[in-house]
């Protein structure tokens, strides 16, 4: 029996044209999630788990299905444990085959690679950016004074920081990094 899996990143997207061309295969039952392949991944998991020998697992494309060789190995060899097979639409890979699994491996190294080009693109021009004194990530939910009548609070030692952020309407995180700005400046959770 064919099995598809799809996914996409986020919700914003859509998994129409993996599950066209899943359909278009003869694909019996399709598994798709819309979510992050580095989040935990309910419908692979369930995919996983009841899959039966001589299943064929058919995706669109092999960066869909997982985030780095190792997290591919690792699903390929739960397929393999139950009997079954993984196949691509897109690109030359049948794990029933030695070459198909040479292919598998050849491109998941090659996936990861173009992610960690991308981010490492990414985290440069985000401190370009910030040479130039753009602000990178989101706003501060506090505003400076709001800010200052938090960690004057908190200085006075009668209130939590998790009752500041029920008084302040934030999160208890906001409340730890406005202390910490003052208290401890030089803290990872500032980064």
């Amino acid at each position: 029996m064919l099995v598809g899996y799809a996914r996409v990143s986020t919700t914003l997207q859509e998994t129409t044209l993996q599950i066209d061309a899943l359909n278009n295969a003869g694909v019996h039952r399709i598994f798709q999630e819309k979510r992050s392949s580095v989040e935990h991944r309910p419908a692979l998991q369930e995919m996983l788990r009841q899959l039966q020998p001589d299943n064929v697992v058919l995706v669109y494309k092999v960066d869909r299905f997982a985030r780095s060789l190792i997290d591919l190995l690792r699903i390929l060899d739960r397929i393999e444990q139950a009997g079954a097979t993984f196949r691509s639409l897109t690109e030359p890979i049948d794990t029933k085959t030695l070459a198909g699994r040479m292919m598998m491996q050849m491109l998941g190294s090659f996936a990861e690679f173009e992610r960690g080009m991308i981010r490492e693109r990414s985290v440069a021009g985000q401190q370009a950016a910030m040479l130039r004194g753009v602000h990178c990530g989101r706003s501060r939910t506090l505003t400076p004074e709001d800010e200052a009548d938090l960690v004057r609070l908190w200085k006075q030692g009668i209130y939590t920081m998790d009752t500041l952020a029920k008084v302040f309407n934030i999160h208890p995180s906001s409340v730890k990094r406005a202390i910490y700005r003052v208290y401890k400046p030089g803290h990872s959770s500032l980064q």
